[in-house]
């Protein structure tokens, strides 16, 4: 009886005796398709980045010699060389400054408002006319502390000085049921109040022939200060 012997099947991957087995090929890497709108867009990307730094070189270079204050110049004060600076800043397009070429145009002028050292010289903080105009008077009138308008008096600015009784001295008669008597009058300069005291100085301009009664108006303790409306009504 003869016997049958199994032979043990191969095991996977193991290649049958007698048989070779083929060279394992590596991967096939397809090669990427470049697509010519994505380079485009690259290209367009470098450009506008080169294109903004470009730009912002430029504007650093563009630089302007500008007039400047160094020192502290009062309200109608004249402006002279020893008073301004200059200096190179990039200088925005909206704000408005005096050249340093034309530094010599404004010395002479006078200060339409209070100077402060560090600042750009504006155009319309000099005039060449004087605060005081022609058939004015410049009065000073001093102010107790309860008397001074919380809102800051600035030179332009319209005033009605008003006659009021002495203190102490009630009205009578007719001038007891009229109006009390006012002249129009405008700032010139508010000096900051005194320390102590806290009295605030301003010069007031008035018509010429105002001046004296508004001075006697001072003398007497009698005048109050009145702000207008912004529009002078």
């Amino acid at each position: 009886m003869s016997t049958t012997q199994e032979r043990p099947a191969p095991s996977a991957g193991v290649p049958p005796q007698g048989q070779v087995a083929n060279p394992v090929r590596p991967p096939r890497v397809s090669a990427r398709r470049r697509r010519p709108g994505v380079i485009a867009l690259s290209l367009a990307l470098i450009a506008a980045g080169g294109a903004g730094v470009a730009v912002l070189l430029l504007q650093v270079a563009q630089r302007t010699e500008v007039v400047t204050v160094v020192r502290d110049v009062q309200v109608g004060q004249v402006l002279t060389a020893q008073d301004l600076g200059q200096a190179s800043v990039a200088l925005d397009p909206a704000v408005k400054a005096v050249e340093a070429d034309e530094l010599e145009s404004v010395v002479g002028k006078r200060a339409a408002v209070e100077l402060k050292p560090g600042s750009l010289l504006a155009p319309s903080q000099v005039t060449k006319d004087s605060l005081v105009k022609a058939g004015e008077q410049l009065v000073p009138i001093g102010l107790k502390p309860e008397q001074v308008p919380a809102t800051a008096l600035v030179p332009g600015q319209k005033v009605r000085l008003v006659h009021v009784p002495a203190q102490g001295a009630a009205a009578s008669g007719p001038e007891s049921d009229t109006a009390p008597k006012t002249l129009a009058g405008r700032v010139v300069k508010a000096s900051a109040a005194a320390p102590g005291s806290g009295v605030v100085v301003v010069d007031v301009a008035t018509a010429a022939a105002d001046g004296p009664t508004v001075a006697a108006w001072v003398a007497a303790g009698t005048l109050r200060l009145v702000l207008d409306a912004p529009d002078g009504s």
